[in-house]
């Protein structure tokens, strides 16, 4: 499977990159109907997150978007910012993590908080870990050969683009908590990475409008420069929009009636 991907091999290449999101859509949604069946309540908002998250990301990785974003850059832009931005923070808000320990048994559900209290994950949910993770690996993608080499190898091409989902989405959820963190961050700190980071990915843009990614033509880099600024702006401001509600409500004051003070 190695070599160009001509497009009769762009179909298995979008059926295992499709597997792993319909498998999580069904198993959230199993998972969502175990709690109701047995009397808890779970948000319908999380999962309408859930199912809009992993629907945008099965249309950046299927479909027109996957086939066209091997011959347009800008649609290949598009489908970076459905892949890496918007679907993880969706998926994010979906808090799969918390219906997942409210779905298992508690000794279950101990086992796992064990693991997510691991070295392994107090690293990776690190911020600055994880810009490294999601915004310098598109620095890599875009600034030296391996965009085009993503276009010839097929493992190279499921590889980056399960990476550009996980990294998106370990960032995102290290900067605003909504599933249960077992080694928090100060808002202060998040608010540093994310700025850097932030910055950091308007740049990029800027840099692939000015200099094209290997076998990009200049106009096509310049639509997906400009859609990747404009584009990743507008989920950029959703996401500080939450980190920024998120910090106000932590850190309002708390009035106890007459009652609780007596």
């Amino acid at each position: 499977m190695s070599g160009n991907i001509s497009s009769s091999s762009l179909y298995p290449s979008e059926i295992i990159l499709a597997t792993p999101f319909v498998t999580l859509l069904f198993l959230y949604c199993s998972a969502v109907y175990l709690n109701m069946k047995h009397g808890k309540r779970w948000s319908v908002f999380r999962t309408l997150y859930w199912i809009m998250g992993t629907l945008f990301a099965l249309l950046s990785v299927t479909g027109p978007i996957a086939r066209l974003s091997h011959e347009q850059f800008p649609v290949h832009m598009l489908g970076h910012l459905l892949l890496g931005m918007l679907s993880p923070l969706l998926t994010v808000l979906g808090a799969p993590v918390t219906l997942l320990l409210r779905t298992l048994s508690v000794k279950q559900a101990r086992r796992i908080t064990a693991w997510l209290k691991a070295k392994p994950f107090v690293i990776l949910s690190n911020p600055i870990f994880a810009s490294f993770l999601n915004i310098g690996g598109l620095w890599l993608l875009y600034t030296t050969d391996l965009y085009d080499l993503m276009h010839q190898n097929l493992y190279l091409y499921l590889l980056i683009h399960m990476h550009v989902f996980l990294a998106g989405y370990v960032f995102t959820a290290s900067i605003i908590y909504i599933d249960p963190v077992f080694h928090r961050r100060s808002y202060t700190y998040r608010l540093i990475v994310l700025t850097v980071a932030l910055g950091a990915h308007s740049v990029l843009s800027k840099y692939i409008y000015a200099y094209p990614p290997s076998g990009v033509t200049r106009s096509e880099a310049e639509t997906g420069g400009m859609l990747m600024y404009y584009g990743g702006d507008l989920i950029d401001i959703v996401l500080i929009l939450i980190f920024c509600t998120q910090w106000y409500k932590a850190s309002r004051p708390r009035f106890r009636s007459p009652v609780e003070k007596h």
